[in-house]
């Protein structure tokens, strides 16, 4: 199946998510001058440009599938304009980064890094360490509802945590409360979870309004896109004591977060690794190889 279906790969990918293209397909590499007629898939990051001048070079173009939760990267309306399917693994990387959210949550209200840093520097012996923050009985406010939002609001279930979640129209279906005002659910919640998808629609959604409204009780958890928080926003409500800690696995400059971030105390900065376990890529790697094979099967 699909041995002669030309895949054009944009993106750099593990030696095996290769291998697993290359056996099942004509793959090619970007940058690329011929052949352009041939390519009828796209396998990508999400996250690198695929704009509408590449998409308008390539006639054939039926399928963009990407290894990763979004697809901001793809110009979307160019692609719909061709009835260009376009895919992401979110579903198989869900539970993964739903649980580096909630252990953000944790380490955050129980300030369990900083408990760690104060065992280390001997500073038990002087006394108690600080109290922290009880999860159960208190608001999570989650941003996006998706397979990662779903999967973050029914693990702090199990902390008795009340849930409400904010997403353009409400899911009848759910027994969590739908909020259509953003600022009012960061003023309700203590906890506000971002888990929506990045790209123009959602870039800075967490301004400075949003953060005040949060306030010096509350903790910012992200991991959806840097680009959905106002960074230069949040490391100031970080120093003046307008939120009380965020816990970060994504920026808008990776690798290279903001300064401000990496001095402050009140910051729990992670790699990016929501997904980042050995089962969930291997399961990625196969989605996104799967979903290009069943187009091909068409």
């Amino acid at each position: 199946m699909g041995g002669d279906f030309s895949v054009l790969q944009v993106g750099e990918f593990q030696d095996h998510v290769v291998e697993g293209l290359r056996k099942r397909f004509v793959l090619l590499e970007a940058p690329l001058a011929a052949n352009l007629g041939a390519i009828r898939a796209i396998a990508t990051t999400g996250k690198v440009e695929i704009g509408r001048q590449m998409i308008s070079r390539l006639p054939r173009l039926e399928i963009i599938s990407c290894l990763g939760a979004g697809c901001e990267g793809v110009d979307l309306e160019a692609a719909a304009e061709r009835d260009i399917e376009v895919t992401t693994t979110s579903r198989v990387l869900a539970a993964d980064v739903a649980d580096i959210a909630m252990g953000l949550i944790l380490t955050m209200a129980r300030d369990l890094a900083g408990a760690d840093r104060f065992v280390r520097a001997g500073h038990w012996t002087a006394g108690r360490y600080p109290l922290g923050t009880t999860l159960g009985g208190a608001w999570l406010g989650i941003v996006g509802l998706g397979n990662i939002g779903s999967a973050l609001a029914r693990r702090a279930e199990a902390f008795d945590m009340k849930i409400a979640y904010h997403t353009r129209s409400p899911r009848r279906e759910l027994s969590w409360h739908h909020m259509a005002d953003l600022t009012a659910m960061a003023r309700q919640c203590r906890f506000l979870a971002l888990c929506c998808p990045g790209g123009p629609a959602t870039h800075r959604l967490v301004s400075a309004d949003i953060l005040r409204a949060l306030g010096p009780d509350g903790y910012l958890i992200n991991v959806a896109r840097g680009s959905v928080v106002d960074e230069a926003a949040l490391v100031e409500a970080l120093e003046t004591g307008g939120i009380a800690a965020a816990g970060l696995d994504v920026f808008q400059d990776e690798p290279r977060p903001h300064p401000g971030l990496i001095a402050s105390p009140r910051a729990v900065l992670l790699p990016h690794i929501g997904s980042a376990t050995l089962e969930t890529r291997q399961r990625m790697a196969v989605a996104m190889i799967e979903a290009i094979e069943r187009r091909a099967a068409r």
